[in-house]
């Protein structure tokens, strides 16, 4: 490898909102401080306390696939994002840890009044709306449940008040958004939480500078796992 390439920061993946707020303590344990927030800055690679590592800020959904590819080196995702990108991508990205951030449930939610167990015990197909289709279709597969799935990428609490679709499959946090639009959780699918995802060409070629930066959100994650 040149100096030039030994010289490159690493560069870690990240998405906005709460994935990366909760990551920002994980770097801090790690010596390391973001001078701008994504949520104010236009910039979409951030410089760090650290020379050595930079950030992107990309979408949730695309942050696997730039790790995937190796335009970055390592990244955080949700298990939900995962699971859905694993569906048509093999191979390419080590899990190392799970973070236990951003915790969260893929759950089954339908409007108000209207009666799923019902629906379901008659055998009835629904339509459910949802961006998570390999977990959706997953899900009601097990349950010997007919469905035609519909796919939306936001707005997802809609559908049902509209007529779309009988039933949405999303991530609920503390069902606030559920509860402002006249829907209820009626069934879980999974718990969710971000995991520290590391492209393997990187792993091999860089584990020098990699390494470090594994164990200590390692470590990070444990301590704030036993404080939670």
């Amino acid at each position: 490898m040149s100096p030039a390439a030994l010289e490159k920061p690493l560069t870690l993946a990240l998405s906005k909102g709460r994935i990366f707020d909760e990551t920002l303590p994980l770097l801090a344990a790690a010596g390391i401080q973001v001078s701008e927030n994504p949520e104010s800055s236009r910039k979409l690679i951030l410089p760090t306390s650290d020379p050595g590592l930079q950030l992107i800020i990309v979408r949730a959904s695309d942050v696997p696939t730039y790790v995937q590819y190796g335009a970055a080196d390592f990244g955080i995702a949700g298990k939900d994002v995962l699971f859905e990108h694993a569906a048509g991508n093999a191979g390419g990205l080590y899990q190392p840890i799970d973070l236990n951030i951003a915790r969260c449930r893929l759950c089954v939610a339908v409007r108000e009044g209207f009666d799923y167990q019902a629906a379901v015990a008659q055998g009835s197909r629904l339509r459910v709306a949802t961006k998570y289709v390999r977990a959706a279709r997953e899900h009601f597969a097990r349950k010997g449940v007919y469905v035609d799935l519909i796919k939306l990428y936001g707005s997802m609490e809609l559908a049902p008040l509209v007529g779309l679709a009988d039933a949405i499959v999303d991530l609920v946090s503390t069902g606030n958004t559920l509860k402002a639009n006249h829907l209820v959780a009626v069934e879980d699918i999974v718990d969710i939480s971000s995991r520290l995802i590391v492209n393997q060409a990187s792993l091999k070629t860089r584990a020098k500078q990699l390494q470090p930066l594994i164990d200590a959100f390692g470590r990070a994650s444990a301590a704030e796992d036993s404080l939670g």
